[in-house]
């Protein structure tokens, strides 16, 4: 069986070669572990591995930004504005905002559930 490290430089050259942006896509490419194995050698993780997603999200979210911009199609402008506006800009846009100010009290409460007598001489 490979080492940890092994499967952690196979698994970065993977992401960045198919541009994963899901921990759960990368069994598509990579079937040299099951599920279970990649989460018992907490590859989960793994810095790399979580930056390597990250920067694919990162350059995904910013190519699909600019497409937006970019377009003709006025959904799509919209769609961008309201990613990349600040709260202000977004409200005015907004055909349905509210604007509350919740003033009540939070109250912490526990509840017991207590099973019935019978149940538990079933165990």
């Amino acid at each position: 069986m490979k080492p940890k490290e092994q499967h952690e430089a196979e698994i970065l050259k993977l992401i960045i070669k198919h541009k994963i942006m899901k921990i759960n896509h990368i069994f598509q490419h990579y079937t040299d572990l099951q599920h279970s194995q990649f989460y018992n050698l907490e590859l989960d993780k793994s810095e790399s591995i979580k930056e390597a997603i990250q920067t694919n999200k990162s350059k995904a979210v910013s190519y699909m930004l600019n497409k937006w911009v970019g377009s003709d199609n006025a959904t799509l402008q919209i769609s961008a504005f309201k990613v990349l506006c600040e709260d202000e800009d977004r409200k005015k846009l907004s055909m349905q905002f509210v604007e509350s100010e919740n003033s009540h009290q939070v109250r912490k409460f526990e509840v017991e559930i207590l099973k019935p007598k019978d149940e538990d001489t079933d165990q």
